[in-house]
């Protein structure tokens, strides 16, 4: 995996890795350890009790009956201004300004936090390809030369074969399919390893998947999805924040919150409201 500081994160370099390299970069210590810290504490309070929270691909902890050792929390932008810093730091915008357009949108942000024992996940690809294995439901001719998603992992515990760092194809985003049995993913895969402040930032059409956790601690990651602005959001983020939080955001936290983008709306109505004609 292609790994760079954010001193050395060349936007052209990691969006030609991302689009026809491995598929994955890693950003050293973007985060500092108070960031990070602050982050943990935050995650591990929500995530305390072991009630089952939504999350998907988790049929290795569901089959074993250890859905508990796996735990998501969502709304983070919400839950501390830590996280609007992590969602909007200004590297990771340089990059995907450039890898999903200047007007690119936040799908979600969460964190998942994997108990030592947790079983892990089956190799899949992320939101809005995570259904291709029904690709009639998808448009014809629908191919990779363009990413409709981005994924970061911030790294809040060390990411080590033991503590079940995230599996990835290198490569796989290519082929712009679900992962079958067949293609032997676990005899083929790399890690994404690293330490907490890391980034990894990839392309969600890789196909990747947790891995068990073997080690003594948790594996606690904040997951943020990042779209075209044309794309639907998987959350709808506006709707779940205080709206003092919504008037008061930055012009980043605005448009990844999709507030830049007015479609769908009532053209009846914003005809109505424009003299000039605007449609």
């Amino acid at each position: 995996m292609l790994s760079v500081t954010a001193e050395t994160a060349d936007p052209a370099t990691i969006v030609a890795e991302l689009l026809h390299g491995g598929g994955a970069v890693r950003i050293a210590g973007l985060f500092s350890d108070a960031q990070i810290a602050e982050a943990r504490a935050i995650i591990m309070a929500e995530s305390a009790v072991d009630a089952q929270k939504v999350t998907h691909f988790q049929g290795a902890a569901e089959e074993s009956g250890q859905l508990n050792l796996q735990r998501r929390v969502w709304n983070l932008l919400a839950k501390g201004e830590v996280f609007s810093q992590m969602a909007a730091h200004p590297v990771l915008m340089v990059v995907l300004r450039q890898f999903l357009g200047s007007e690119f949108i936040m799908g979600s942000i969460a964190a998942n936090r994997i108990l030592p024992g947790g079983p892990g996940q089956e190799p899949h690809v992320d939101y809005p390809y995570w259904d291709f294995h029904t690709p009639e439901t998808h448009p014809i001719g629908l191919n990779a030369s363009f990413p409709m998603n981005a994924q970061v992992s911030i790294l809040l515990d060390p990411f080590t074969e033991e503590s079940g760092a995230t599996a990835y194809l290198p490569g796989s985003q290519r082929a712009l399919r679900y992962p079958a049995e067949a293609d032997g993913f676990f005899d083929r895969c790399e890690r994404m390893l690293g330490d907490p402040g890391d980034v990894v930032i990839f392309y969600g059409a890789v196909w990747h998947c947790a891995m068990p956790n073997t080690a003594d601690h948790d594996r606690n990651a904040v997951l943020t999805q990042y779209l075209p602005k044309w794309v639907k959001p998987m959350e709808d983020m506006p709707a779940a924040l205080p709206a003092e939080f919504v008037a008061a955001a930055s012009p980043d936290l605005r448009q990844l919150l999709g507030l830049n983008y007015p479609y769908p709306e009532v053209l009846d109505a914003a005809m109505a409201g424009n003299t000039e004609g605007r449609v």
